[in-house]
């Protein structure tokens, strides 16, 4: 890809960047540890597998979901931060999902699981100094730096917690 065809600061990044206001980014990781300890999982149980509408993944699917990019996420950021400079191709989030057994596991697990991975997603980053921090990313079409990385961890469980809220908990009801 030529280097004019690289895309500064990805068209996500302001979503991850509007989802994280306010906040450095060790702060947004914490906050967002926080979150996962207010997870009603009494609620989720309740909800068990149903789906808001056909097709849709499950709640123990988006949890996850949110585990396996989170681990993508931190890989990548371990290859820039070590300057290794090969990036696996892209992953297909759908392929994963298909071929998890998410269903199978308990919403104890998934969450207990996503809550030591986030713990190990922040320790590596306040591993990073900010000359790290702010290495130069280019991978796919995109470029950005490392500690954007950080943010998109946050700001994804944001999303996806705020999907559960608006579609999946109505369920409850």
């Amino acid at each position: 890809m030529e280097k004019e065809e690289q895309k500064h600061n990805p068209g996500f990044l302001e979503y991850v960047y509007k989802l994280t206001e306010g906040t450095d980014l060790k702060e947004a990781l914490s906050l967002s540890l926080e979150n996962i300890d207010r997870i009603d999982i009494a609620q989720l149980k309740r909800i068990g597998l149903k789906t808001y509408e056909a097709e849709k993944w499950t709640i123990n699917k988006i949890i996850q979901h949110l585990i396996d990019w989170e681990r993508v996420w931190c890989f990548r950021a371990i290859l820039f931060a070590r300057g290794e400079g090969s990036i696996p191709d892209a992953h297909d989030q759908e392929i994963m999902a298909k071929n998890s057994n998410a269903d199978e596991l308990s919403i104890e697990r998934l969450i207990e699981e996503l809550r030591v991975v986030r713990q190990s997603s922040i320790l590596l980053f306040d591993s990073f100094n900010d000359e790290i921090l702010n290495t130069n990313c280019e991978f796919f079409e995109y470029e950005m730096p490392l500690y954007a990385i950080g943010y998109t961890i946050a700001a994804h469980q944001i999303h996806h917690l705020n999907i559960i809220e608006e579609r999946y908990i109505p369920l409850d009801q």
